[in-house]
């Protein structure tokens, strides 16, 4: 899955009310485990993302609870596979892709895409 714009401004505004302790991510379980939004949920966090309520529990739970733990998956049942040798290899190249794209986004080139 990939990253979009919407995505990544999202994440921006999650870190900002976050930091300002408007917002929290908390681990739930109910069956399964999986990650929550917590706290204010009034009109003005609706107007801070430009979105509805449910819009955010939306866009929060694609990316926390499918792009981010399902990353975490492939990495390991890759690294179940063939070890971790690879993990620095890819981690130097993770870098380096998002060096390229801050760059080509400094000089309004290019997409955000993670693919």
């Amino acid at each position: 899955m990939a990253l979009t714009m919407k995505d990544v401004e999202f994440i921006d505004r999650l870190k900002t009310l976050m930091e300002q302790k408007d917002l929290s991510i908390e681990l739930r379980k109910n069956g399964l485990k999986y990650l929550v939004l917590r706290k204010n949920y009034g009109s003005k966090i609706e107007s801070y993302f430009g979105m509805t309520r449910q819009g955010i529990r939306w866009r929060f739970h694609r990316l926390f609870n499918r792009i981010y733990i399902d990353s975490y998956l492939a990495i390991f049942w890759i690294e179940s596979n063939f070890g971790t040798q690879l993990r620095q290899d890819a981690i130097t190249i993770a870098k380096e892709q998002i060096e390229l794209r801050r760059e080509a986004r400094k000089h309004g080139i290019g997409s955000i895409s993670l693919k």
